[in-house]
């Protein structure tokens, strides 16, 4: 069942596209016809600056034709990434009254999708937003560490409490770091051969979620790719893209925001996830011939308008 949205393009003033927008009980198995955007609570924090978080998932899903419902765990003026110390606010008292709230009013939510958590109180908080609309599509963004290495703030029972998120959830993004935290191991020391990732990919399955996305995994072929699992189908995907020698904050946060708007919308996993690549691909280069200075993030504000189309690549492949 499709339902077509009618949206301005950010090009014209006069210029309408047209965005076919796909939902799906996840719980049931079956697509659902709506007479609204399809609703998406998004648990994450709030940065005013610096273009992450929840500052940058809010345009990417909204321009997709999602409407998104912020659910802040903290307000920081700028991300932690270099700009000295950050004046903060913990928002962790305030998920129970909005989760409370919600439920109240008989919201309904076609997805959570949740990102970086700073307490085992706000993991037991987005466990009870899973609890509380099962139909839902949950989408896990387990942030816990990256190049090998385990967050400082991470303690274990941080780390168990996302490894529960992980079990509930139907898709997860980790990173390669993040992969090997969930099964416990200690992250691979260089590139991976097909047979290691198919392996990886396979066990996270097993852990529970339908669609495993790893982001950011170099291969033995020498290729850098994104790779994904799909465990109803048992099938392996990888997209290939280019290394862009420069780190920009937030782009984990923009891949899995169009990862997920995009499965919305009815993709498959590896159409999904193909375009997620190609997006933030395209906003790093983007920010990149700008040469601005990598702490602000990507320049979204001048790609967003790329999310409105409905193309077909051939970048993925089996993995």
């Amino acid at each position: 069942m499709i339902r077509e949205l009618l949206l301005f393009s950010p090009l014209s003033r006069f210029e309408i596209c047209v965005l076919p927008v796909y939902t799906k009980n996840y719980k049931a198995g079956a697509v659902l016809m709506l007479s609204r955007p399809p609703r998406v609570a998004a648990i994450h924090d709030l940065s005013g600056f610096g273009r992450c978080s929840l500052s940058v998932i809010l345009p990417v899903i909204s321009v997709m034709g999602m409407q998104v419902c912020p659910i802040p765990t903290a307000i920081l003026s700028t991300h932690t990434g270099g700009f000295g110390e950050v004046s903060q606010r913990d928002l962790t008292d305030y998920m129970e009254p909005c989760l409370d709230h919600y439920r109240k009013v008989g919201l309904e939510f076609e997805c959570i999708y949740t990102g970086y958590l700073s307490s085992p109180d706000q993991v037991a908080h987005c466990l009870q937003f899973f609890d509380s609309w099962p139909g839902a599509l949950k989408v896990v963004d387990p942030v816990m560490g990256d190049h090998g290495k385990l967050y400082r703030a991470f303690t274990r029972e941080m780390v168990e409490g996302i490894g529960r998120m992980a079990r509930k959830a139907q898709v997860i993004t980790p990173n390669p770091t993040e992969a090997a935290i969930l099964l416990g191991e200690a992250p691979a020391a260089g590139a991976l051969s097909t047979a290691a990732a198919r392996s990886m990919l396979a066990r996270l399955g097993e852990l529970g979620p339908e669609k495993v996305v790893v982001t950011g995994v170099t291969l033995a072929t020498g290729e850098y790719v994104n790779l994904c699992y799909d465990r109803e189908h048992n099938s392996f995907w990888k997209s290939v893209g280019d290394y862009i020698p420069v780190h920009y904050p937030g782009t984990g946060d923009i891949f899995a925001a169009v990862l997920t708007a995009s499965l919305l919308q009815g993709d498959s996993l590896p159409l999904a996830m193909d375009r997620a690549a190609r997006y933030v691909e395209l906003t790093i280069k983007t920010t990149y011939s700008y040469s601005t200075d990598p702490r602000e993030g990507v320049m979204l504000e001048r790609t967003l308008e790329w999310l409105t189309r409905k193309e077909v690549s051939k970048r993925f492949q089996s993995l």
